[in-house]
């Protein structure tokens, strides 16, 4: 089966767009974060909230996408198996070694963390609880910050995998095949209603703390979006409908945010729960409409070996568990320096960017660290003498 291009493209650019994401968390204003620029704006409000709604839910997506890829030919227990190592051994790294910075600059700056992060990490590793508010996890005494991405995907893949058996039976058969052949307004319309009944049912129960084991309002909607992007997997037919409503999907989506925005922003705080549920529904049908017109362009545009794409594919893990801590780093050695309102986010992304490349490189040519990453390991090239397709045919008699 031939390579789905365009998927491959579409994780890197989302996670390239988490990492501008992130890089802007230090200057939005009323947004909390683990640092904050005295550089803030208002107006980066709605271009956030524009990506807020829907940026995680096409990460989800797209790992559902993979998994179906990853589930070709391969039993249930060796793809657990190969995942579980992929996933958690980096969280664990992770947490470990390129995390702590974020908790330490974070509790510096609030004052309740001394400097000195060699006296802080002999502190963190004792997995003891912090002065209250010291930073994000201090309850617990370590943090995953950005890689809980990770725990949840391990999660979700787990809980796939025990499905498995009843996705397969003909029953669970019968109702991806009907998914699949969905065409046009049921297309952009079904697969929003569970999402709106999860809001109305779980959001107003569940704070988004990022608390693995009371989070369900997230697991609801994230683990939705993870089954959608296993259940869309290679359907030729359901793609080319997504890339023939990619127009339709492109003006619809900001119409829906509009109102969405409107809704929110007009009606008062003290509004009946029937409003709540209104704006709600609104909002789940502008995701499922975002992520339906990005999916179609995407399929449209870059289902094709473009040449970065190979690098791109290799270098997303490594950035990913990487980029967080280096903005978080870089913010925690400029912000004093009081550099301007344009010098100050360019130095933060351009370090950002150059650190992820550098490490990235360092971290592809150790063996020992590419799995730290979530890279496979390199296979071994066969030295061209030893090759047999590199042996000289023998001469005609």
């Amino acid at each position: 089966m031939q390579r789905r291009y365009d998927i491959d493209a579409l994780r890197a650019l989302a996670f390239c767009l988490l990492i501008l994401y992130h890089c802007a968390m230090l200057y939005v204003a009323d947004w909390g974060w683990h640092l904050k620029s005295p550089h803030q704006s208002e107006a980066l409000q709605w271009p956030m909230l524009v990506l807020n709604r829907w940026r995680m839910d096409l990460i989800f997506l797209i790992s559902g996408l993979s998994v179906h890829f990853l589930l070709r030919g391969t039993g249930a227990d060796r793809f657990l198996a190969q995942r579980s190592w992929r996933l958690l051994l980096p969280l664990t790294f992770g947490c470990l070694f390129v995390v702590p910075i974020q908790p330490y600059a974070q509790g510096v700056a609030n004052g309740l963390v001394e400097p000195g992060f060699g006296a802080f990490l002999l502190r963190y590793y004792q997995f003891k609880p912090w002065p209250q508010g010291a930073f994000d996890g201090w309850e617990y005494g370590f943090t995953w910050n950005h890689l809980w991405y990770l725990a949840y995907l391990w999660v979700y893949t787990v809980a796939l995998a025990a499905l498995l058996p009843l996705l397969r039976s003909r029953a669970g058969l019968r109702l991806q095949a009907a998914l699949a052949s969905l065409r046009g307004g049921a297309l952009l319309s079904l697969p929003a209603l569970p999402l709106a009944l999860f809001s109305i049912l779980l959001q107003p129960h569940f704070k988004e703390t990022g608390d693995l084991i009371h989070d369900w309002y997230r697991h609801a909607i994230y683990f939705s979006v993870f089954l959608y992007g296993y259940w869309i997997g290679n359907d030729a037919g359901l793609w080319a409908e997504l890339a023939r409503l990619r127009r339709r999907t492109l003006t619809l989506a900001p119409l829906l945010f509009a109102v969405y925005a409107a809704l929110f922003t007009l009606l008062p705080e003290d509004m009946p729960d029937s409003v709540q549920y209104l704006i709600w529904t609104v909002r789940s049908f502008y995701i499922w409409t975002a992520l339906c017109a990005i999916l179609g362009w995407s399929h449209h545009l870059l289902n094709r070996p473009l040449r970065w794409l190979p690098w791109a594919t290799e270098a997303v893990y490594p950035w990913y568990v990487l980029h967080q801590s280096l903005i978080v780093l870089i913010a925690y050695w400029i912000l004093p320096l009081k550099f301007g309102p344009l010098a100050e986010p360019a130095i933060v992304l351009a370090g950002t960017v150059a650190g992820c490349f550098v490490l990235h490189e360092i971290v592809r040519r150790v063996p020992l660290l590419r799995p730290c990453f979530g890279l496979k390991a390199r296979k071994e090239r066969v030295p061209a003498s030893l090759s047999p397709v590199s042996a000289p045919a023998p001469k005609p008699a």
